[in-house]
């Protein structure tokens, strides 16, 4: 990554948003994994944590899927259906994170993003969810769902 100019980078993951920031961030982060990490990325969370442009929900995908080291990452739609269901009553995705540490053992970590992400992408939805091809409907709390399909 080091040797891709940043108006290169910049071009090719121009459809990102923030593409510029995006793009200097990768090569801070690319040139710090060099420099400190000998050229590996780090599997600690608290190394991770230390790349510019990586937070915690990043930092623990990066752990579960790279390293199979179990992590809970929270992202928008994990904290959403988290919340909605009634599994959690939280304000903040690392609030959310920590909560499900405690309803979940440990092995189902991992995949719990993978499958709240998609549950939430195309069921359980931001506005107006499909509450009426829910698998879990009836045990759903429908925290703030004030309209559903």
């Amino acid at each position: 990554m080091l040797k891709v100019s940043k108006a290169r980078l910049e071009r090719l993951i121009y459809p990102v948003s923030f593409y510029r920031n995006k793009a200097g961030a990768i090569l801070e982060t690319s040139r710090k994994i060099t420099e400190d990490f000998s050229g590996k990325v780090p599997d600690r969370l608290e190394d991770l944590l230390s790349l510019k442009g990586v937070g915690r929900k990043t930092a623990n995908l990066v752990l579960g899927l790279a390293y199979k080291i179990p992590a809970v990452c929270v992202d928008t739609h994990v904290h959403r259906v988290s919340n909605r269901l009634g599994w959690v009553k939280t304000k903040s995705p690392q609030e959310t994170e920590e909560a499900l540490k405690f309803i979940f053992p440990r092995k189902y970590w991992i995949d719990l993003n993978t499958i709240l992400v998609t549950f939430g992408q195309n069921i359980c939805l931001p506005v107006s969810p499909y509450c009426s091809k829910c698998g879990v409907f009836k045990f759903c709390k429908r925290m703030g769902v004030s309209r559903f399909r």
